[in-house]
């Protein structure tokens, strides 16, 4: 598979659409939901025609879809997300190449004591894979990635402390982490036994959000989550951080800066020189996207 989904990933998607449904309407607060979402299409493009100084004509593309759907009453509170983004590059004659793919789907469900208690006692649980195969690339024959290889599968009991709309900060101590593997050649790269197709693991688990507008038109969202393996070298704490920074320029168009830090103890990041691998081990993953384009928020 290219960039055609399969069977197993149009039935996963299939499994999403009811959180997919809450964008039908616009965001808005009756009784006890709040619902809404964002979505964004940013483009960019260069054409050179007989350029002396050189160069490469390119066109890329990123499409981020948000939904959100979250319900409270009472003492009761149920907060549900589903991020996607799909990014591709095109440089002239060359194959089209991945630089976005994401599923990340959440659901929290807290109570709280009393009406006055900015703590909730919260279940947590929170999905994460891809959609399509990502290569490394130039050699678009070698798979390194696809659809549930890896899939991370984390749910988690805990507190939530929710002063306000804007920051929240969930700690757990009894957290249960699974990565899945689908493809048996790709096990060992991310820290699973060779031929094995999951790895579970049980530590604890931090996750804090904050939002906020931080001038007209532009608002800031980050999101950090840590973990640590009890059973494993729990000093080695994986981490996944992202940020996104939307400027509105008006009702349709906007810009957007995106930036993606992840730390996993468990996956293995070849160093090559010369076509050899001299070092392996895990590393700092960065990831950034900024642009220009479409964005509509129901």
């Amino acid at each position: 598979m290219k960039t055609i989904f399969s069977v197993k990933q149009l039935l996963s998607l299939f499994l999403l659409l009811p959180f997919i449904g809450f964008s039908q309407s616009a965001s808005d607060t009756t009784k006890v939901w709040t619902k809404g979402g964002t979505i964004s299409v940013n483009f960019s493009q260069v054409s050179l025609t007989n350029w002396a100084a050189g160069g490469k004509s390119s066109a890329s593309g990123t499409l981020l879809f948000n939904v959100f759907g979250n319900y409270e009453k009472d003492n009761l509170s149920w907060e549900n997300g589903l991020d996607l983004g799909y990014g591709l590059l095109k440089e002239e004659s060359d194959k089209a190449v991945k630089t976005d793919d994401k599923i990340d789907l959440s659901s929290k469900l807290g109570l709280r004591p009393s009406s006055e208690s900015k703590i909730f006692y919260t279940v947590l649980f929170n999905f994460r894979t891809q959609m399509t195969d990502g290569y490394k690339y130039p050699d678009t024959e070698k798979v390194i990635s696809s659809f549930m290889a890896p899939g991370y599968f984390t749910l988690a009991l805990g507190a939530d402390y929710k002063p306000n709309d804007k920051f929240s900060l969930f700690v757990s101590p009894l957290t249960g982490k699974m990565t899945v593997v689908t493809d048996e050649a790709l096990s060992e790269a991310y820290g699973l036994d060779p031929g094995k197709k999951s790895r579970s693991e049980l530590g604890a688990f931090i996750k804090t959000q904050f939002k906020t507008t931080v001038v007209k038109n532009v608002s800031l969202e980050t999101k950090l989550d840590l973990f640590s393996n009890y059973l494993d070298t729990p000093q080695n704490i994986d981490m996944h951080w992202d940020v996104f920074v939307n400027m509105k320029i008006n009702d349709y168009l906007s810009a957007n800066l995106i930036t993606n830090m992840i730390y996993d103890d468990d996956v293995n990041i070849a160093i090559e020189k010369d076509g050899v691998v001299v070092e392996n081990g895990p590393r700092v993953q960065f990831k950034q996207l900024f642009g220009v384009g479409l964005s509509l928020k129901f």
